[in-house]
């Protein structure tokens, strides 16, 4: 096999603005696939052709395809003339040694000039493999589907179909800043908004030096692992210990974990308002813990200006933790750290806040101050997969800025 040929759905039904996710489409492959031995990636009539070079592993470029959003299928291919001579040729030889009970041919004719229909072209096909085979045809329960796509001047056969990602291509519906816990939700939250075209930013608060830096690790384990699926990431560590010292000194216990959270929304917004996002996003599930109970998140999400988004807030643990062990964060959330969360935490949190309670009650703190300067306090660091020899992950102060990838 020569090719790997991609397909997609959602796209197709984008009207006059399919041309623009296309291209965005195949800009991703390229990214996904720079470092391997392709030779080409080009869209041809409905599809995307991947050209693999000689020394190119096509089980290895599949898997980069794989966490490309916006593909619905793709195929291990060959390439040939548009001859059903040549075709049923180049199958059989492709076939090899393998053997099979029943098959059938399933023909697709990009372009309807020619001549044959297309169960015209899988009898053509069809009945030239069944005489060098004398295998026996199943047009309903085939053992083996031997797909044939017919284009203008070329055709592609193939002998099975992978699943893709779905979706919308990375970078198609704009971009989001993530508030990443470290935890199994966030991550599960950040990955549901990148198969919806999203290019997510991180936001990870930590409270060191008071803890240890195992949740900073965390965070950048997980962005890295994230980013195999949108290629570029942006990762903000931001300090929040000393900002909980003076939320204990001023705020009653059980309301301090709400004010917690709407000053990390407060800061998220911030960077979100630097990085030109368009939308905030949480890991937040309705009942799982007390700071999410429907009162509590009304009172925190209040704070906010940009749209809230929560992907995960009516599924439960069990449903999350399947998708986790899925994408492959779940061995990395469950890694034991001391994350803010569970510094200076009341043994009785508030579960019912009241709006006028919790806004009475940070009159005491300078929130716009405490908001500036943890964002200037914040450090950045950026991925990038496949990683470039040139290019390597490192910390900058947000002062020191430069022009966003994503």
């Amino acid at each position: 096999m020569t090719s790997i040929v991609v397909h997609y759905q959602e796209i197709a039904l984008k009207g006059k603005n399919r041309p623009w996710f296309l291209a965005k489409l195949v800009r991703n492959i390229r990214q996904a696939v720079s470092d391997l031995d392709v030779a080409s990636v080009r869209a041809l009539m409905g599809r995307i052709e991947v050209v693999l070079g000689p020394s190119a592993v096509p089980e290895v470029v599949g898997e980069r395809i794989r966490r490309t959003f916006g593909i619905a299928n793709f195929s291990y291919a060959g390439r040939t003339a548009l001859d059903l001579d040549g075709i049923a040729a180049a199958v059989l030889k492709d076939l090899g040694d393998r053997t099979c009970e029943s098959f059938r041919v399933s023909v697709k004719r990009a372009d309807k000039r020619f001549p044959l229909t297309s169960p015209q072209a899988e009898r053509e096909i069809g009945g030239r493999i069944k005489n060098a085979r004398g295998w026996r045809v199943d047009l309903d329960h085939a053992e083996l589907v031997i797909h044939v796509e017919l284009l203008t001047d070329e055709a592609f056969y193939f002998f099975g179909k992978e699943k893709g990602a779905g979706g919308l291509p990375t970078g198609t519906a704009g971009r989001v800043v993530c508030l990443l816990s470290g935890g199994i939700d966030s991550p599960v939250a950040a990955h549901r908004m990148m198969k919806r075209g999203c290019a997510v930013t991180f936001v990870h608060f930590h409270s060191y030096p008071i803890l240890s830096r195992a949740s900073q690790e965390k965070a950048r384990e997980l962005v890295r692992l994230l980013t195999t699926w949108q290629q570029r990431s942006r990762l903000y560590l931001v300090p929040f210990g000393d900002i909980q010292q003076q939320v204990v000194l001023t705020v009653p216990g059980p309301m301090r974990v709400v004010v917690y959270r709407r000053l990390m929304l407060r800061i998220a917004e911030r960077i979100a308002m630097m990085r030109q996002a368009q939308a905030l996003v949480t890991g937040d599930v309705v009942g799982q813990v007390a700071s999410q109970t429907l009162e509590n998140l009304a009172v925190v999400g209040s704070v906010a200006t940009l749209p809230l988004f929560r992907p995960l807030i009516g599924m439960d643990k069990d449903e999350i933790t399947a998708e986790a062990q899925r994408l492959g964060t779940y061995p990395i959330s469950i890694i034991p750290d001391q994350d803010c969360c569970t510094l200076f935490t009341p043994r009785n949190p508030q579960t019912r806040a009241r709006l006028a309670d919790i806004e009475a009650a940070e009159q005491a703190l300078q929130i716009d101050e405490l908001a500036a300067r943890a964002v200037q306090e914040a450090a950045v660091e950026d991925f990038e997969f496949p990683i470039r020899s040139d290019v390597e992950s490192g910390f900058s102060r947000i002062g020191n800025e430069v022009t966003p990838w994503q």
